[in-house]
């Protein structure tokens, strides 16, 4: 076992402050933010409170340093963005500074989540190392980035990598990088669109990945449903991350990729019904035997349909059968078929099998 700054290595699981991540344990939930503040320290504040009402492990940001970043070529992803004139503009005004986002991160850990931030540059990688933030959050259009995937793994701590712009060749080649290193790591299936349909969610890909690097993994989502991640939850998903939002009338790029922050709840708790079922499985043997009682409640037994005479020979007509499983089973029926009774029985008796002759006629 190894330790490193609070995080312990458990075989292929780890856990970033308490919280277990593979190994059969619980799912590790992730509230993804990203940019849903809009540039505001006060709305990202209220993000973090209403998200650790819900049930979630982490509330995750984005965090961007326009002048490391961006330059004024780069397009907008999506458009409609009334108060910014270029891309840059809109990287500008998501800006926090160090202070701040020192503040956001105390505020996590003062309600009980972890604080994630995904960094775009260098320089946010390091603003945010300087805060102490406990793991990496790479995402998928920074897997290619090698100087700032350098500078992540030589900080030596885990790595959730996400996935959704990478073939298994360039996968390969960063998980190598990164097992040099020995970081502790988690990879996440994730197709980066906005928002992600059921038919490109990719959840097959959990086993493959689950099988090729032998790692934790993990699934984010951009379909803005809580169907994908029950789904991801329910074929063994390590990590979810889902974008959050206060409402689906809110204003951003990823909104139509969003949960609501009610919906969140309803994922937490869906996830954590799923994971308890998956990790108690049930013997059919023991719990056959352990439901006998009511499994005889629900059976069939044979019971007699009229009024016959010692002697008579019984046939199938004779036969009713009700419940209580209690008498004889139904399933034994043929073997009374043929036999002479050796007492008077009236209508909606139980048949008994004291009072068969079971010589053969």
């Amino acid at each position: 076992m190894f330790k490193y700054q609070g995080v312990v290595i458990i075989n292929t699981s780890f856990s970033i402050n308490g919280k277990r991540i593979g190994g059969n344990g619980d799912c590790f939930l992730i509230a993804e933010i990203g940019q849903a503040h809009e540039g505001s320290l006060g709305v990202a504040h209220a993000y973090i409170d209403a998200v650790s009402t819900t049930g979630a492990d982490a509330v995750k940001f984005q965090t961007h340093i326009a002048d490391a970043e961006s330059s004024k070529y780069e397009q907008f992803r999506v458009s409609g963005f009334p108060q910014d004139s270029s891309r840059y503009e809109y990287w500008k005004r998501m800006e926090f500074t160090c202070s701040q986002w020192k503040e956001l991160f105390e505020h996590a850990q003062e309600v009980g989540l972890i604080f994630l931030s995904s960094p775009f540059s260098i320089e946010a990688a390091e603003l945010l190392e300087g805060i102490n933030i406990p793991a990496w959050k790479v995402g998928s259009g920074e897997v290619s980035n090698g100087a700032l995937m350098n500078y992540i793994i030589n900080t030596g701590k885990p790595i959730l990598l996400s996935t959704g712009m990478s073939d298994w060749k360039e996968l390969d080649e960063v998980v190598n990088t990164i097992e040099l290193k020995n970081n502790l790591l988690s990879i996440l299936q994730c197709t980066t669109s906005y928002p992600c349909s059921a038919l490109d969610l990719g959840l097959n890909n959990i086993e493959l990945i689950k099988q090729r690097y032998k790692y934790p993994v993990g699934f984010s989502d951009h379909s803005g449903n809580i169907f994908s991640g029950l789904s991801a939850a329910a074929l063994g998903a390590d990590i979810i991350e889902v974008h959050t939002v206060f409402s689906k009338k809110c204003f951003g790029p990823d909104v139509s990729s969003s949960v609501t922050i009610e919906e969140l709840s309803e994922l937490a708790n869906g996830i954590k019904f799923i994971r308890e079922a998956i990790n108690n499985p049930v013997n059919k043997d023991n719990m056959a035997n352990t439901l006998s009682c009511v499994k005889e409640l629900f059976s069939r037994s044979i019971f007699i349909n009229k009024d016959i005479k010692t002697g008579h020979i019984l046939t199938y007509g004779d036969f009713s059968f009700k419940k209580p499983g209690n008498g004889i089973s139904q399933i034994r029926s043929k073997e009374f078929i043929g036999k002479s009774i050796t007492r008077d029985y009236y209508k909606n008796e139980l048949l008994d099998e004291r009072y068969i002759n079971m010589g053969t006629y």
